[in-house]
C-alpha cells in the first residue's frame, strides 16, 4: 500500500476511519495530526523518516477523508476512536506522535490503553489542561475570559472564525493566509504540497467541535478555570517526548511546558529556527530527535 493510497476502514462505533500506511519497517508509529490538517500533512515524515519505521496516519473523525456520523465534545471521543481503529487494523501495540490537537488525543489515548503504547511522542501540543479560546476586546485583543460554549467560539473574530468561513466557503485562499500568518511563519512547503494542504484543510466538517473539545480537555491533576481535572495524566506510563518550535505562535509556551511538566519524566526539547509545523521548518532537526527516541536501540 503507498502512502498516497488513502483507505477506510469501519469502526464498531459506526465511524469510517480513513488512513494511510509505509510499507515496512519494525517500529511502529500512528500518527495523529492537529486542527486544519489530516493525514496529508504527515507526508514528509512518510518520504524521510527511517524505513525502520512502520507509518500509520488516520484521519481523525470529522476531518480529511474519514467520515463524520456523529458530533463529539472530547478529545476522549476521539481517542476512543483511536483504540478502536488500533484494533479495527490488529494494531496490538505502538508509539503515538501528536501533532498539535493531536497531542491532546495522543496524551488521551496513552492514559487510556498505557499497556498498549510504547513511546509517546508530542509536538507542539496543547496543555494537560487544554488550549483555551479567549474572548476578545475592541482592539480584537485577548482579556482573561475563556470561551466555553460553541455559540462563543463560532464567533470568535480571531482564532475561528476566519477558518470556520474558510471551510463553509472552500475559500482555498483564505485558508492559505491563515497558515501563512500562523503556520509557515518560517517557511513554507513547496506549492504543490502547500496546495495540498490547504485542500485537506478544507474538508474539515468538525471544526466547532475540535475547538470546544480542546477548551474542555483537562487531564491534569487540578482544576483550571472551564473543567475540573480528571487527574489521568498519572496514568499515562510511556516515555515521553514533547518537543516544541520556538517560533509557534499557535500554541503558548507556557501551555507546552505544562505538558511536558506533568507527564512523568516527559523530556522537553525547544526546535530553534521552528514555528508550529517543524516537519516543514527544519525537518531534519525535528528527524534528529525524533528518530532515537521513536527506536532508542
Amino acid at each position: 500500500m503507498s502512502w498516497e493510497t488513502v483507505e477506510t476502514v469501519r469502526i464498531p462505533n459506526g465511524e469510517g476511519i480513513a488512513y494511510r500506511k509505509r510499507e515496512g519497517g519494525e517500529v511502529p508509529v500512528l500518527l495523529l495530526h492537529g486542527n486544519l490538517s489530516s493525514s496529508r500533512h504527515w507526508d514528509l515524515l512518510f518520504e524521510h523518516m527511517d524505513d525502520r519505521f512502520a507509518l500509520y496516519a488516520m484521519d481523525l473523525r470529522g476531518f480529511g477523508d474519514s467520515s463524520y456520523e456523529n458530533e463529539f465534545d472530547s478529545l476522549k471521543a476521539l481517542a476512543d476512536d483511536v483504540v478502536q481503529f488500533m484494533n479495527a487494523i490488529d494494531l496490538e501495540r505502538t508509539s503515538l506522535l501528536g501533532w498539535s490537537a493531536g497531542g491532546g488525543v495522543a496524551m488521551q489515548v496513552a492514559a487510556d490503553v498505557p499497556d498498549r503504547i510504547d513511546r509517546l511522542a508530542l509536538l507542539s501540543p496543547p496543555s494537560t489542561q487544554g488550549l483555551p479560546v479567549y474572548r476578545k476586546d475592541e482592539d480584537l485583543q485577548p482579556t482573561d475570559e475563556v470561551l466555553t460554549t460553541r455559540e462563543e467560539l463560532r464567533a470568535d473574530p480571531v482564532s475561528v472564525a476566519p477558518a470556520l468561513q474558510a471551510i463553509e466557503d472552500g475559500d482555498a485562499a483564505a485558508m492559505t493566509e491563515i497558515w501563512r500568518q500562523a503556520i509557515f511563519v518560517n517557511d513554507e512547503p513547496e506549492a504543490d504540497r502547500f496546495e495540498a494542504y490547504v485542500e485537506a484543510s478544507l474538508q474539515e466538517r468538525c471544526l466547532l467541535d475540535i475547538d470546544y473539545a480542546l477548551v474542555h480537555f483537562n487531564i491534569s491533576t487540578e482544576d483550571n478555570a472551564v473543567e475540573p481535572g480528571t487527574g489521568e495524566v498519572d496514568r499515562i506510563t510511556a516515555p515521553t517526548l514533547v518537543l516544541r518550535g520556538e517560533d509557534d505562535l499557535v500554541v503558548p509556551e507556557a501551555l507546552v511546558r505544562r505538558a511536558a511538566a506533568d507527564i512523568e519524566d516527559a523530556e522537553l526539547v525547544e526546535l530553534p529556527g521552528c514555528g508550529h509545523a517543524p516537519t516543514v521548518d527544519d525537518l531534519d532537526l525535528l528527524l534528529s530527535h525524533l528518530e532515537p527516541f521513536l527506536d532508542p536501540e
